[in-house]
């Protein structure tokens, strides 16, 4: 399944094949038709298992009862985890999206990254009611913005001079306290 999702993420979901993976772990290329019966299943069962922990991570903070600002720091830290843990299926999702959402097949990953799109956007909207957060923030593009962020980081060469706390630590800091100084 590494190999499969590390091929994927560097050559494209569609232009690697079967037998391309089953080189890569040594096997013969039928040998992968006993496990799964297409390549597709190989890139549902790697992105499944993605927005499965994903969607579990962001649940379990909004099940927390945190306010929205500590929810959204709880999903930030957990994120860059899970997007470090999944980098392949994060790149074939970016790389591949145009190929995967014109799919049926595929059809979870719109309504999982909807799902996802609805916490982020919901936690928000709460901090804008309760006064955590400006009021004239703009949810959606915020999300967006911030989504797009998180998931810069899965492209960067490993050895890079930032640890990944140093990094969320960094992009928390800027969430929340701007690059402002103080008065």
């Amino acid at each position: 399944m590494v190999l499969a999702g590390e091929l994927f993420a560097e050559k494209g979901f569609r232009a690697t094949t079967v037998r391309e993976i089953a080189d890569a772990a040594g096997i013969l290329s039928g040998s992968l038709y006993h496990h799964f019966d297409s390549k597709e299943s190989i890139g549902d069962e790697i992105l499944q298992g993605f927005l499965n922990d994903v969607l579990a991570d962001y649940r379990a903070a909004v099940d927390t009862g945190d306010d929205p600002r500590a929810v959204l720091e709880t999903i930030v830290r957990t994120s860059t985890g899970t997007l470090a843990r999944h980098r392949a299926a994060l790149a074939m999702l970016q790389n591949d999206w145009t190929y995967f959402s014109g799919q049926p097949r595929f059809g979870y990953l719109r309504k999982a990254l909807q799902e996802i799109e609805k916490i982020w956007i919901t936690q928000f909207e709460e901090g804008k009611r309760a006064g955590v957060f400006r009021a004239d923030l703009d949810a959606k593009l915020t999300y967006r913005l911030l989504r797009d962020i998180l998931w810069i980081p899965v492209h960067w060469q490993p050895g890079n001079q930032w640890s990944t706390p140093q990094i969320v630590d960094a992009f928390l800091s800027l969430l929340f306290h701007g690059i402002n100084e103080k008065p």
